[in-house]
């Protein structure tokens, strides 16, 4: 590992403090490391820092204090297979640091000070001239409808409620239309698809048993029932550690897919556009902290 290192971190994340960035800055100079620190407030600032980086120097560590909407706007500007990428918690929900099994700021940096690192995959989208990259997954018709319909002074007052409160607004003005999903030579016919390039959902349910993150291929999620009644069935296995399974539910493997039909789509936790869409997974992007 590199004695340089650069500190990206957002304010505004949810857990963020002075205090704890203070914490981590002296426990990585006691390692040996030379932290330089970046501070960003938006996702264009936050890619285009790890752009400079990757830019500028070869095979740079780059340790990422946030939430989630940071770590995947760094994630897209990296140049592909360049990087070493660590994560601390200083977010709200912190996805991403929970499918890796780091719970708190102090065990992120026993992980940094080990320097374990595996290859991680991640999830290219592609519209036209539109290319962005996901890290846990891509969900397009119900689950992209809720995350567009999040409204941001609801997300500031109460974060992760911001998100029951459009889901309330959504079942209400339920939307029964379908759409196509191609995967191979397979046609399905679906209301709501999730592309899980992670197993959890939200952090803690247990979605998509089998997904990882360091396998070359997603584990496919499609909800083909339309109705509100459907989608209340599956919440008992979820709900126990079972992953989203039973009726009207169909799972497969799949490392590329196209989804035709004008439907929202929401990546890690952002809106990104509506579909059509194609997702493909890219093995071997950047080396992460385990």
């Amino acid at each position: 590992m590199s004695d340089n290192c650069t500190v990206i971190t957002n304010p505004l994340s949810g857990s963020f403090s002075p205090r704890r960035l203070s914490g981590v800055l002296d426990f990585l100079v006691r390692q040996g490391l030379s932290p330089e620190m970046r501070e960003v407030i938006s996702p264009e600032s936050a890619a285009e820092c790890a752009q400079a980086v990757c830019r500028n120097q070869r095979n740079p560590l780059i340790i990422v204090g946030a939430g989630d909407g940071t770590i995947n706007a760094v994630v897209n500007g990296l140049t592909p297979g360049s990087a070493t990428l660590a994560v601390i918690p200083f977010g709200t929900s912190n996805v991403l640091c929970r499918e890796l099994w780091i719970m708190s700021p102090e065990q992120a940096l026993e992980k940094i000070a080990a320097g374990v690192s595996r290859n991680l995959c991640v999830g290219s989208l592609e519209k036209g001239e539109i290319k962005r990259t996901f890290l846990l997954m891509a969900g397009i018709g119900l689950d992209g409808q809720v995350v567009k319909e999040v409204r941001t002074a609801e997300k500031r007052r109460f974060k992760k409620g911001a998100y029951l409160l459009s889901a309330l607004r959504v079942l209400r003005s339920w939307d029964t239309g379908r759409f196509e999903i191609i995967s191979g030579t397979r046609s399905i016919d679906c209301h709501s698809v999730i592309v899980c390039n992670g197993a959890k959902y939200g952090g803690n349910l247990l979605f998509a048993p089998g997904a990882s993150l360091f396998e070359p291929e997603f584990r496919i999620v499609c909800m083909q029932d339309a109705t509100r009644l459907g989608y209340l069935k599956t919440l008992p296995g979820l709900l126990l550690g079972k992953g989203l399974n039973g009726a009207g539910i169909l799972t497969f493997p799949a490392s590329e897919l196209e989804v035709r039909g004008k439907k929202p789509l929401q990546a890690d936790g952002d809106y990104y556009f509506d579909a059509p869409v194609r997702i493909r997974a890219i093995p071997d992007f950047v080396k992460i902290i385990v």
